[in-house]
């Protein structure tokens, strides 16, 4: 009975993150003729464990090509890559070379080792960009949720080296054009008390509480490591979102805003967290045109 009740328990949550995914991200079904598509290209191994990507481009390149990486959400404990699938081969259509990666999972993975992983898949497309016809000074990146998240860290902390890791290519930056943060959260000392499940996420990727693990919780929230050399973001968010309070991109863009960072934030009246019909639709049309206006 109690292995039948934890069994439940799982399924409710995976049905739970399942719901939460914007229209357009559901998985995908079969690519168009006009974009090449691999699945499971490993680009790290940290401690032996391989992390894979799934990569769409254009059948057609004539130049070096802008890319797109997308993180996915879950909680930090949870996702999968292939819930970015559909749009990464949107984005593909459009003229970019778009990957969505597998990163590692708390708790047997807590923080940092989730942003590690973010900076190599950076660094790895970087490595690769010949191959892939990659233009090196063009790599956006985005995501949803914790996904969200994990983009806006990255946009800024391109010279810290304590989040670089080991996980492969260390010649290469892991500095991102630009950012597409869509409901992350930007201050989880803020989170407790304003989200449904922070008291159960964040102590899981933390290793503790705010009470027990404060320093954790600042050091791993984007506000705190805002300078003017942080990437151009574009944050979308909810003003009736449950997990992440609508406040955090407020805070997130206006902070950037006084770095003198070019910032933007695209509030979705109504909203909750998982856009859903005629708000999935706004806010991928903005995440589409944002990333064509920064990186073509």
């Amino acid at each position: 009975m109690i292995r039948f009740a934890r069994a439940f328990g799982h399924l409710r949550f995976t049905l739970a993150i399942l719901a939460l995914l914007p229209a357009s991200h559901k998985l995908l079904a079969d690519p168009p003729d006009s974009v090449l598509w691999e699945e499971g290209v490993v680009y790290s191994t940290p401690a032996g464990e391989s992390l894979a990507m799934n990569i769409a481009r254009p059948k057609v390149q004539n130049d070096l090509l802008p890319a797109v990486i997308c993180i996915h959400g879950g909680g930090f404990r949870a996702g999968k890559r292939e819930s970015y699938d559909a749009l990464c081969v949107k984005l593909a259509e459009q003229g970019f070379v778009a990957a969505t990666v597998t990163y590692r999972l708390a708790p047997k993975h807590p923080f940092p080792a989730a942003v590690h992983d973010c900076k190599a898949a950076v660094r790895w497309l970087r490595a690769n960009a010949g191959k892939y016809q990659i233009d090196p000074n063009k790599i956006g990146v985005t995501g949803g949720s914790a996904g969200g998240h994990l983009a806006q860290f990255l946009g800024v902390t391109a010279n810290v080296p304590q989040f670089e890791g080991t996980g492969g290519n260390p010649e290469q930056s892991s500095h991102v054009a630009c950012v597409v943060n869509v409901y992350g959260p930007s201050d989880f000392t803020q989170s407790y008390g304003k989200s449904v499940d922070a008291h159960e996420v964040l102590p899981l990727w933390f290793g503790g509480n705010l009470e027990t693990e404060r320093k954790r919780h600042i050091i791993g929230s984007p506000l705190y490591w805002v300078t003017p050399d942080a990437a151009p973001t574009l944050c979308i968010h909810g003003t009736e979102d449950k997990y992440v309070a609508h406040e955090q991109a407020v805070w997130m863009t206006e902070k950037l805003s006084a770095a003198a960072v070019d910032a933007e934030l695209l509030t979705l009246e109504g909203a909750g967290h998982g856009f859903k019909g005629a708000d999935a639709e706004k806010a991928e049309k903005a995440l589409l045109e944002y990333f064509r206006k920064r990186l073509k």
